[in-house]
């Protein structure tokens, strides 16, 4: 499996954001005979293109030889990232009428065809066109490649706060002040982009923003609702796995992901990623909401075994033991129990504890969402750090500085192995 630097994926994430924007202002162009920028962002990079591009380039190598597999598992990717910025788009304009507008009105097996077009798009450049890409990107200096990606994600930040800031606060009566020179230069920042998004997304403006007469804390899917469904869903999900180890194997087992408390990050990204991806389909039959999770649940289930392989260079479960299993990262009966949770979390779990979140206080809600954040992310961070150590101290066991100093004296080997039995170093 090939394995990329930190440098080497923003690198690739910000090329490949590059290259599909091309590749759709290019189809535009010739649909529609102009050119139009239906990027997110002023500059020209579709980021949501770029970082499926980033995963499939980590994740199909483990599929090699197996054209069918690497195709679906595209096919499946494509999908949840094309609904996460969905999803980001509705949170971050609060206007409904950015929900991609490349797909609005078209009936479902178009939709169907269209994606697994898509889906065959990206398999094609993996297998055709990154080989060449690669070289291009090795024969770069390493310094350059790293100015460049300090330089692009500084600007990137700048144009995504100004956007930001465009749909929160502007509208189309701010395009009047185009040639005012008594505004400040934010409105006709404002002004500008407002042009280009009414360019990109005609009648952005008759969509209605939120009614705050009565606001209620995390109302509907946003950022404060996943941060809470995340914390409780890891929190009861650790619990499951330390039940279902007991009662299987017999022995009470650690199943947190982080060096403190009991919080299965797996399971807390695993039901955001349900909850956005699935939700659409809460009044559908539930067979539909069980396919659609036996797949994402699977797929997702894989992209996990594949980050912690690649970030810390270990392996916290192993399926080649058990029968249809897909690489030893997943398999098909935990694709199952994944469709079966999808359905009783879309079905059963999810509804009351949406409405218990937004039963909130809002200042309240506010507050301890971002304490929830703060110390999940210091949490995660150090056990990020005592992981890399653990994995290092096995071939580097001298520490070279004060923090792998700490790192050694507090989380040695016996600690990490005692806190997560079943790991195994790659």
């Amino acid at each position: 499996m090939i394995h990329y630097s930190t440098i080497d994926l923003l690198f690739y994430l910000l090329l490949y954001s590059f290259i599909g924007w091309a590749v759709g202002v290019a189809c535009l162009a010739i649909k529609d005979r102009h050119f139009i920028n239906r990027g997110f962002l002023n500059l020209p990079l579709a980021i949501n293109e770029g970082i499926t591009s980033v995963i499939l380039l980590t994740v199909l190598p483990t599929m090699e030889g197996n054209l069918l597999r690497q195709f679906l598992l595209t096919w499946v990717i494509v999908y949840i990232v094309d609904e996460l910025a969905q999803q980001f788009l509705k949170n971050v304009s609060r206007r409904s009428s950015m929900d991609h507008a490349k797909t609005k009105g078209l009936s479902r097996w178009v939709k169907l065809i269209l994606r697994t077009t898509e889906a065959l798009f990206y398999l094609m450049m993996y297998l055709l066109v990154h080989p060449f890409i690669a070289l291009f990107v090795n024969w770069l200096p390493e310094l350059l490649i790293t100015i460049l990606v300090v330089v692009m994600l500084a600007l990137v930040a700048l144009d995504y706060f100004g956007v930001r800031h465009a749909l929160r606060t502007g509208g189309m009566a701010h395009v009047g002040v185009q040639n005012d020179r008594t505004q400040g230069l934010a409105d006709r920042m404002t002004a500008a982009i407002w042009r280009r998004l009414e360019k990109a997304y005609p009648g952005i403006e008759r969509a209605e923003p939120e009614n705050r007469s009565r606001y209620t804390f995390a109302k509907g899917i946003c950022f404060d609702k996943l941060v809470w469904v995340f914390l409780a869903s890891s929190f009861l999900g650790a619990l499951i796995e330390m039940v279902y180890c007991r009662a299987v194997g017999g022995t009470w087992m650690n199943r947190s992901s982080v060096l403190y408390g009991a919080f299965s990050f797996v399971w807390g990204f695993g039901a955001v990623v349900l909850t956005v991806v699935l939700q659409r389909l809460a009044g559908k039959p539930d067979r539909y909401v069980f396919l659609a999770g036996f797949i994402v649940g699977g797929a997702y289930e894989y992209l996990c075994s594949v980050f912690t392989e690649i970030v810390f260079g270990t392996v916290f479960w192993d399926y080649n033991e058990m029968p249809l299993n897909i690489g030893g990262r997943t398999n098909v009966l935990f694709c199952i129990f994944w469709g079966l949770l999808s359905v009783l979390w879309i079905k059963v779990l999810y509804p009351p504890m949406d409405k218990s979140i937004e039963r909130i206080p809002p200042l309240t809600g506010k507050i301890l969402t971002w304490i929830i954040i703060a110390a999940m992310v210091f949490n995660g961070l150090l056990t990020a750090a005592a992981m890399v150590r653990y994995t290092e101290r096995q071939t580097s066991p001298e520490p070279s500085g004060f923090i792998e100093a700490f790192l050694d004296e507090r989380y040695d080997d016996d600690w990490m192995e005692r806190r997560w039995p079943n790991m195994k170093l790659t």
